[in-house]
């Protein structure tokens, strides 16, 4: 596997940040159009950002949660709410779907961490608090015991990725990318608290413990509403202050990682996934999935379905990391 071509593993278009572009750039897991190369990607920000200048211009991820840390140096994060500086220490966390851009002083030193929605749902879906955590961009400094820590797991996890490949490797992948999330989901849980206002944190936390319990038994957002005492106007409202999306995109989202994960390491037929997450209608089931992911059940079944091989997929026309 050859992990030095920079058309392998392609998940950034690189442009100024601040220079118009005609399109934010979408990609699905790793640049690739619907393969899963790779149990997860690790590289440093300089394996790529060197050969571009050191900036990453604006895109987004469908299918990938991306985690940056920033080791040593200085940098500016843009994400939707707008830019963030970046200095040593710093870690930033960009979740599905978020656009986001990067610039980067000379001689900047870190790592990019790709995790596959389905490993980070597979870990976080009985923690709906550090789903919490990890569900908002932001850009944090951390402290240094953490980032002792997370640098000594970076370190490691980069040498795992690029050692040669044997039996336990999807397992020593996949348990070290476990640990870099949970850490992250801790530093970023200290840093933000002092950020966030608690009531509505809360609420957000207690409806998210709900829709884990709940979200495979076709609940309404007056559902959740009632049973938080609170009106669903509020609880929206404090959704959209949190996560930028109302409560019906929230529910529509854990069902649809929930189809997916169906799909992809099942042999349940398209109508019973929809029904197991409470869709009588299976035309409905494919609208709201087709809305939610891009392609439609079946489609994506396909792609998941196919070998990867890595290096086949096209990759795209500009340079990406």
């Amino acid at each position: 596997m050859d992990r030095t071509r920079p058309d392998l593993y392609d998940s950034n278009i690189m442009h100024a940040p601040g220079a118009k572009a005609p399109t934010i750039r979408s990609y699905a897991l790793f640049g690739e159009a619907g393969d899963l190369p790779d149990v997860l990607h690790c590289e440093t920000i300089a394996a790529r950002s060197v050969l571009h200048d050191w900036e990453l211009a604006r895109h987004r991820h469908h299918r990938l949660h991306q985690l940056l840390w920033l080791q040593q140096g200085q940098g500016t994060a843009w994400l939707e709410a707008g830019p963030a500086p970046l200095g040593s220490h710093t870690l930033v966390n960009v979740p599905t779907g978020e656009v986001h851009a990067f610039a980067f002083s000379p001689g900047t030193q870190g790592w990019v961490v790709s995790l596959p929605d389905e490993l980070v749902d597979a870990q976080l879906a009985a923690i709906p608090e550090a789903r919490s955590l990890v569900s908002r961009a932001s850009a944090q400094t951390v402290d240094e015991a953490s980032a002792a820590t997370l640098g000594t797991l970076l370190a490691a996890l980069t040498e795992a990725f690029v050692a040669p490949m044997h039996p336990a490797r999807a397992l020593v992948l996949r348990g070290l990318g476990t640990a870099v999330l949970g850490l992250a989901a801790q530093a970023l849980g200290v840093a933000q608290a002092e950020a966030v206002d608690l009531a509505g944190s809360r609420l957000l936390r207690r409806f998210e413990s709900l829709l884990e319990r709940h979200f495979a038994s076709a609940w309404r957002v007056s559902d959740y509403a009632a049973a938080l005492a609170v009106t669903p106007t509020h609880l929206s409202r404090v959704a959209r202050v949190a996560t930028g999306l109302p409560i019906s995109r929230l529910v529509d989202a854990r069902r649809m990682r929930e189809a997916r994960r169906h799909l992809a390491y099942t042999t349940a037929s398209v109508t019973a996934v929809g029904e197991a997450l409470g869709f009588e209608d299976p035309a409905h089931f494919s609208r709201v999935f087709a809305r939610t992911c891009g392609c439609s059940p079946r489609e994506f079944r396909a792609r998941v379905s196919q070998p990867a091989t890595v290096g086949e997929a096209a990759a795209p026309t500009t340079a990406a990391a």
